[in-house]
């Protein structure tokens, strides 16, 4: 019988060209997709250029153009090496869409009226030279767990440990190289140390949802206890703002991890409307469909503990069977 299949591939960031190293990816996605097609399977493969963040604030910056006028040109060099490539999307989008923001905007909610998130002032890192609050990846140091040097603020390239950059053991500003102060900021959180989401990834790390090799890594993480995550950041940045209660902005701003893998609902949705689908046909808990992503090892801990905990709330529109499948 025919199968209704959506893959996506881990999106490429908008601050750099398209290397061999992603090709192996997309071409191994690309692959894949064609077998299915040639199988008699309905399957779609959509991406998009991932384009928030303070990387590109600042590239913008550097360059003396605006952010959309950077992300515009990257995305067409980008689209050029696909296509010079043979790689076949049926849409290839953008994260810095009204579709992306619609769903962003959408499971927020949804997750802040079930109790998931929560406000609370933390202590920050700050660049006194750049006077901005430093994105996790413009922080360096010593990783706390592996001792590993030169490690990002969020995560251990080294270990694979996550951790805050205020873990970080003689950090640096990657902007500047000035020694960062400690300042407080209101910031929001998923709460994905409830026993909600914990008690669905439980049951959701398990093939076909991730492979068996995966299954094992995250199961370690899950062990070890999951840590509440900070999903806002503060202006000056490139990205979504923050609705309140009342739709108003906040003055805070989604951190692109949060909205990078919606851009793939936000990819995906553009199609839908261009080519007369209908989009919960894929998306809706009780569909038939199939949901793919083909991602790195590197993303995993987003992709398949995050991800899947963002549409744990009974509201939300979670893919009936997300497979994440690291290359």
């Amino acid at each position: 019988m025919p199968r209704k299949i959506l893959v996506t591939s881990a999106l490429p960031y908008a601050n750099g060209s398209i290397h061999l190293g992603h090709l192996v990816e997309y071409i191994q996605t690309d692959i894949w997709v064609r077998f299915q097609n040639m199988r008699g399977h309905s399957c779609l493969y959509c991406c998009a250029d991932d384009t928030h963040g303070t990387p590109i604030m600042l590239r913008a910056e550097k360059e003396g153009i605006t952010p959309e006028q950077l992300i515009d040109r990257v995305w067409h060099e980008h689209k050029r090496d696909f296509d010079g490539f043979h790689i076949q999307f049926d849409n290839y989008y953008s994260t810095n869409s009204a579709e992306t923001r619609h769903y962003a905007d959408t499971i927020y909610t949804r997750l802040r009226d079930a109790g998931l998130i929560e406000v609370r002032a933390i202590e920050q890192f700050y660049d006194p030279v750049k006077a901005m609050f430093l994105p996790d990846r413009f922080i360096k140091g010593e990783c706390p767990k592996c001792h590993a040097k030169d490690q990002y603020g969020d995560s251990c390239e080294s270990c694979g440990a996550a951790y805050q950059p205020t873990d970080l053991i003689d950090p640096y500003s990657a902007v500047s190289g000035a020694a960062p102060v400690r300042k407080q900021s209101d910031h929001y959180f998923f709460k994905l140390s409830d026993p909600r989401c914990a008690d669905f990834l439980k049951g959701w790390i398990v093939p076909p949802q991730v492979q068996a090799e995966a299954a094992n890594k995250l199961n370690e993480w899950l062990s070890g206890g999951l840590s509440d995550w900070d999903i806002s950041r503060d202006a000056p940045y490139f990205g979504f703002e923050i609705p309140d209660e009342n739709g108003n902005p906040t003055g805070k701003y989604y951190y692109v991890w949060l909205d990078a893998p919606i851009g793939y609902m936000g990819s995906f949705r553009n199609y839908c409307d261009r080519h007369g689908l209908n989009f919960d046909d894929y998306w809706k808990p009780d569909s038939e469909a199939e949901v793919y992503h083909f991602i790195g090892k590197d993303i995993l801990y987003f992709h398949a503990l995050f991800w899947p905990a963002d549409c744990t709330t009974p509201a939300s529109a979670r893919p009936p069977a997300c497979s994440a499948t690291a290359s």
